[in-house]
């Protein structure tokens, strides 16, 4: 079945500037040259980021320090400024590790983290704020979202009086926050309530992939919403999260990729644990090329039937990608407890 998107839904606007400029470029609609990462809008932020954005995670499972921070440099250097990161990522080393990184280069950079309140309050959130501020060396942050909606009850925790939505206003007014959003992987269907309370988030991020469009599809179900609201959709798992969609040959890493950056996103965030993926993916996103609208609904086509069970979005069927301070919080037993 072709998935019709409205008309209105055009990749966001690209810019030839280097740097993601604090106004609107006057470039905005100049395309990339090929030795150029495209720049795209943030919504109604009037910022841009890199069509292409650095994962934080898997910062944290690089090797050694001085390799972490290597990757870094060399995306900031090829013009990558979207940096993702979260407050639990490995107990604060990925956000350690990017702070290292960015000393120096801060005005080159879009730098992201997020709360992980999981249900609780607005002064759990607040601090979280101050620890990763100290942690990523920097006085504000460009952009915080609350990580992980995985709970059908989440958004009615959020917006509770003096739960986490408190303290995006409070980070904001204190100018400690420049934009706000939330993210999550789980069920459209928590995002789509999440959305309904009309809060004025500036960004979202979601799972979008070849096999994300036909189950239980983000594209399909949330971003139209987000494309309705004003709200920059930020994509992630363009490969379904561990890649096993690439390692059983569904589809190229390539083909994946491309399709993910080919939707209406401010950026994709990558997950790069090594210069060589991170230099596979600089490839692709150097004078970017999207797909156009039949080798997208070609590759949605052929990807269908292997979807159509979640064996590629293991996020969306299990537990497997629920971080344990969520499960604790919502009193699911952990993982490795289940196990024994």
């Amino acid at each position: 079945m072709a998935i019709v998107l409205d008309p209105e839904l055009a990749l966001p606007s690209a810019t030839r500037t280097r740097r993601a400029p604090r106004t609107p470029s006057p470039s905005r609609a100049a395309a990339a040259t090929p030795a150029e990462i495209p720049l795209r809008a943030l919504g109604k932020t009037g910022e841009y980021v890199s069509a292409i954005g650095l994962g934080g995670y898997h910062l944290g499972l690089v090797g050694t320090e001085r390799e972490a921070i290597r990757i870094v440099h060399e995306a900031i250097d090829a013009g990558v400024t979207f940096m993702d990161n979260a407050w639990e990522y490995h107990e604060g080393k990925s956000e350690e590790r990017m702070g290292m990184a960015v000393v120096g280069r801060r005005d080159l950079v879009f730098l992201m983290t997020k709360v992980c309140t999981h249900g609780r309050d607005a002064k759990v959130a607040m601090r979280q704020l101050e620890q990763s501020l100290r942690r990523l060396k920097v006085e504000y942050l460009d952009l915080w979202q609350v990580h992980e909606l995985a709970y059908a009850n989440d958004p009615e925790r959020h917006f509770a009086a003096g739960g986490v939505i408190e303290a995006l206003d409070r980070a904001r007014a204190q100018g400690k926050v420049r934009f706000v959003g939330f993210t999550g992987h789980k069920d459209p269907a928590i995002h789509l309530r999440m959305l309904s309370f009309d809060y004025p988030f500036d960004t979202c991020q979601i799972p979008l992939n070849c096999c994300d469009a036909t189950f239980r599809s983000f594209e399909r179900q949330v971003l139209p919403e987000h494309q309705r609201r004003g709200i920059a959709p930020i994509g992630m798992k363009s490969l379904g999260g561990e890649g096993d969609m690439v390692k059983k040959k569904a589809v190229s890493p390539l083909d994946a990729l491309r399709y993910a950056m080919s939707l209406p996103v401010a950026t994709t965030v990558s997950g790069i644990d090594s210069l060589r993926v991170l230099r596979q993916n600089l490839a692709v996103a150097r004078g970017f090329l999207p797909m156009t609208s039949a080798e997208m609904e070609s590759l949605r086509t052929r990807c269908a039937s292997l979807a159509a069970d979640g064996r590629f979005e293991l996020y969306k069927t299990t537990a497997k990608h629920e971080g344990p301070i969520g499960r604790r919080e919502h009193g699911f037993p952990l993982l490795d407890e289940q196990e024994t």
